[in-house]
């Protein structure tokens, strides 16, 4: 499957733009962290890009969220790696791959990094330091929705939480112009 052609796919069946820009910044540390880890970086910005594939149709059922995705996907001749890291990514089944690890990781930290840039005054990723974004992290009620142990599973691949945060960051602010700030 081409990335534009995943693109594709990603706009008729995620019709909200938040969560279109969610699975950017996703794909954009997916591929950021690729290459840290000298991974194949077209795979896992592919699972990036597709991870939240069926949220819309499995937000009231999330026992079904990741499954249904790749059910969707079952015609597209993608590679069973990025399939298993887009079924783990829910929390559902174990995550084996660094692909799974990283993935699971990333989905709840791109949310916190994106509610600390809309409270930072320049309101900008690129203009975010990992000190701001640390303190919003020890404060459970900013951003309750991203999950912080979720978020620090980056032990599973041996990163510490301000290296994982600091990378992250790198790789949103390297799309800040299609995330809108």
């Amino acid at each position: 499957m081409e990335r534009s052609q995943a693109f594709e796919l990603l706009k008729k069946n995620v019709k909200n733009k938040n969560l279109q820009k969610h699975c950017l910044a996703v794909e954009a540390s997916m591929r950021h962290f690729a290459l840290y880890f000298n991974q194949d970086e077209e795979k896992w910005g592919l699972a990036g890009l597709l991870h939240d594939l069926d949220y819309e149709k499995t937000k009231n059922d999330f026992s079904k969220h990741g499954f249904t995705s790749v059910e969707m996907l079952k015609d597209y001749n993608l590679d069973e790696e990025v399939l298993n890291a887009i079924r783990s990514h829910s929390g559902h089944i174990e995550r084996v791959s660094l692909m799974d690890k990283v993935l699971f990781a990333v989905d709840s930290l791109t949310g916190l990094i994106v509610a600390s840039a809309l409270m930072h005054p320049e309101k900008k990723i690129s203009t975010l330091d990992t000190k701001f974004v640390m303190r919003r992290f020890k404060d459970k009620r900013f951003a309750a929705g991203a999950n912080r142990e979720q978020i620090k599973s980056c032990s599973e691949f041996d990163m510490e939480l301000e290296d994982f945060i600091s990378h992250t960051i790198e790789a949103m602010a390297g799309i800040e112009n299609i995330l809108g700030f």
